[in-house]
């Protein structure tokens, strides 16, 4: 079969891997609806990506044994169902139930998806082709928030949801990709990888390259998943925008989030990697200032387009840093690595008990000591 034939459903569950990103827009609404403090809406995020810690390594042994293609197709079929819960209701259990497959489907969907391009795109594509995927998903991060301001406000038929017929759309879209990738013959990877265990993966944080690099991880997926939480907020609180207006800063940063993925590939194979890293985290840095003391609109709006450009390459420059610290067992650093978007659950958590104590203020000083670690990385990162 034709290789870019192929690649169109691997493609298409890049999109569905961008579902995750839902969460943000959505905690804000579920909050308004039922009235919630940031902290209890907090948990919503924080509970999607608790997941990527109990499942990424087991994720491994699971594609060793079932295959990447039956992986990804297991990883669609719990995200469908997550998707399918919100439309019988949001009450709090319901919705923490859908979260949490959703976090779930995606822990399954992050480990595996990669690997399975691997059995399609050999050689030097090889990394242009998971760009274009990072981009694609990209485009269902930020149109999230777009659809459920226009089933909040009746711009397109809701079917009496609301703004939760975000799921529903999302839902089919998850329904085709599984198909589609369930009849598309892809060759199965020959010889499985060998099995990570915890074990494994734990005691390689005693170099202290991968421990520093699993903690930047974390507080780049920390970072991410704050700032599509708090930006909405930021606005509400300062220029006192409604949700639904406001729910347009989450789609701002990941607007600019996919310009840096694409600039980002360009750039970081002609420049300095060290250059570029701390170019990106002096913008976030920069963000953190007007985020923390910006009132107008125009400056908030500034500030979240530059942490959203800042923040786009990090993983990828931690990511392979660690992997190339130690060649030999890149298996276990992948797994411990994806094991780090456990940071989208600590920063969240410790964002709602500041800004319940303190104001948007608070969140913003936590995603600050994300942004400060960077820095110390870099420091301490040599090559």
């Amino acid at each position: 079969m034709n290789k870019k034939l192929q690649l169109v459903p691997v493609m298409l569950c890049f999109f569905a891997m961008g579902f995750v990103d839902l969460v943000g827009i959505a905690s804000n609404y579920v909050q308004a609806d039922l009235q919630l403090s940031d902290s209890a809406a907090n948990i919503f995020p924080s509970l999607v990506f608790f997941w990527f810690l109990i499942f990424s390594v087991p994720t491994g042994i699971l594609m060793n044994r079932i295959g990447r293609k039956n992986t990804v197709l297991l990883s669609l079929a719990v995200t469908v169902l997550s998707l399918i819960l919100p439309v019988f209701g949001e009450s709090y259990g319901l919705m923490l139930a859908a979260f949490s497959l959703l976090g779930i489907g995606n822990a399954l969907m992050q480990t595996s998806l990669n690997p399975l391009i691997t059995n399609v795109i050999k050689g030097e594509k090889l990394a242009s082709t998971m760009t274009f995927g990072q981009f694609i998903k990209a485009i269902a991060s930020f149109m999230a928030p777009y659809i459920a301001m226009w089933g909040a406000t009746a711009a397109l038929p809701s079917f009496g949801l609301g703004w939760r017929v975000l799921f529903p759309v999302y839902g089919v879209i998850g329904v085709l990709a599984s198909v589609l990738l369930a009849v598309t013959p892809i060759e199965r990877e020959e010889v499985a990888d060998r099995a990570s265990g915890f074990a494994a993966c734990f005691k390689l944080l005693g170099k202290p390259v991968v421990l520093l690099s699993f903690l930047g991880i974390m507080c780049h997926v920390g970072i991410d998943v704050g700032t599509n939480t708090t930006a909405p907020k930021l606005l509400m609180e300062r220029v006192g925008m409604s949700l639904t207006e406001a729910g347009f800063a989450t789609s701002l940063y990941f607007i600019f989030r996919t310009v840096g993925c694409l600039t980002g590939s360009f750039i970081l194979s002609r420049f300095s990697h060290r250059k570029f890293f701390l170019i990106s985290v002096i913008l976030m840095a920069l963000a953190m200032c007007g985020m923390f003391f910006g009132t107008s609109k125009a400056l908030l709006y500034a500030a979240i387009a530059l942490v959203g450009y800042g923040n786009s390459n990090i993983f990828s420059i931690v990511f392979s840093q660690a992997l190339l610290s130690v060649p030999d067992k890149q298996n276990e650093v992948s797994g411990l690595m994806i094991m780090g978007l456990f940071g989208g659950t600590v920063f969240p958590l410790l964002m709602g008990f500041a800004s319940d104590a303190v104001g948007q203020a608070g969140a913003v000083a936590v995603m600050a000591v994300g942004v400060a670690y960077l820095f110390f990385y870099l420091a301490k990162i040599r090559k």
